[in-house]
């Protein structure tokens, strides 16, 4: 329906398409124009995807929805077992577990093992909530609960939906879009704002770093508010 109006809704098809057609030496531009009316031939196969994402969200919901209290624990996939972090988050797990708190992690490696193995050696509930990815992403041995995402928007809705508390410890691109959706969740009202600390390893100034960026750039500039920084909290001592 290009620049025609559709009669069974005026509103919609009023852009007019471009004269001539698209070089190809500029594929960006080719591809814009043939996707950008992608939403009125959506195929069979888009429409069955709702479906997918429904189910995953159904089932992950029911297999979680008995596990109580749960604190989230955000990470990096890439630290080992030797390092500080590691044996920090692994202890605090551990601790977590026992006061009755089931911890859930991505249930990949690094940080996700160490929270996922501190809480299911204490006996408690470890959950693992696995994305496929084609790299890094392996599931770790530790968690007894484990779920299998497909969609990344899923199993951050299920991060937030279960937890009363959150742990970020320090991490790349992905701990931190974890901690800044989260901050920004709380910031605008759509979810309830809960601890968030920010495990700090001995010696270690990451998160003092990042909340040096925080205060300087981000407050600083007026891009926050200065009262936001009362949602997080560094901690460096696990009792």
């Amino acid at each position: 329906l290009h620049g025609q109006t559709s009669r069974d809704n005026p509103y919609r098809g009023r852009g007019r398409r471009p004269q001539g057609r698209v070089s190809a030496s500029v594929p960006g531009l080719r591809l814009m124009e043939e996707k950008q009316y992608l939403v009125d031939a959506l195929s069979v196969n888009e429409s069955w995807r709702m479906f997918r994402i429904m189910a995953e969200f159904v089932e992950a919901i029911e297999e979680l929805s008995d596990i109580g209290r749960a604190v989230t624990i955000f990470g990096s996939a890439r630290t080992n077992p030797a390092n500080p972090y590691y044996r920090k988050t692994e202890h605090l797990a551990r601790l977590l577990a026992q006061q009755g708190f089931s911890v859930i992690t991505g249930g990949g490696p690094g940080i996700m093992e160490a929270a996922n193995k501190g809480a299911a050696e204490a006996g408690g509930t470890s959950v693992g909530m696995n994305i496929r990815l084609p790299f890094e992403q392996t599931p770790n041995e530790f968690a007894n609960v484990k779920l299998y995402h497909k969609y990344f928007f899923i199993r951050k809705v299920m991060f937030v939906k279960f937890a009363v508390a959150y742990v970020i410890v320090p991490g790349g691109f992905g701990t931190m879009d974890e901690a800044f959706e989260l901050l920004t969740l709380m910031q605008t009202g759509r979810s309830p704002v809960c601890p968030v600390v920010l495990l700090e390893a001995d010696g270690s100034h990451y998160w003092d770093d990042w909340r040096t960026f925080v205060v300087r750039d981000l407050a600083g500039r007026g891009l926050i508010d200065p009262l936001d920084l009362h949602m997080v909290r560094i901690c460096r001592t696990v009792a």
